[in-house]
């Protein structure tokens, strides 16, 4: 964020955005742990297939409530950006995707 060049405003305004995002996708977090933690004892103790696709379903569910407060919370902080930081921080994004594609090849190759 520091190549953003925020404002002092914007920082107090981000901080609070990323605070909020946080506290709103703990308790999603600990019911992911906790699905997990089901799954993992589903597998070990042979279910049947149908408890591991309701386990399997929950555990996607919460995913897109977690992606759906990351979301919401990077929407509000470009709201916060003038169109000069938007260009930036869009050209952050994708340098940042093209080094993870990268990796992600060169982990699949080995």
């Amino acid at each position: 964020m520091n190549q953003l060049n925020l404002t002092a405003d914007q920082k107090q305004q981000a901080k609070a955005i990323m605070q909020q995002a946080k506290a709103d996708a703990q308790p999603l977090r600990q019911e992911l742990k906790q699905n997990r933690q089901a799954m993992d004892q589903a597998i070990q103790s042979g279910a049947g297939e149908a408890q591991i696709r309701q386990l399997a379903a929950t555990q996607g569910n919460i995913l897109g409530q977690i992606v759906a407060v990351r979301s919401q919370a990077r929407a509000r902080f470009n709201a916060l950006l003038t169109p000069e930081q938007k260009a930036k921080a869009e050209a952050m994004r994708s340098q940042f995707r093209g080094r993870m594609q990268r990796m992600m090849g060169k982990g699949m190759q080995g």
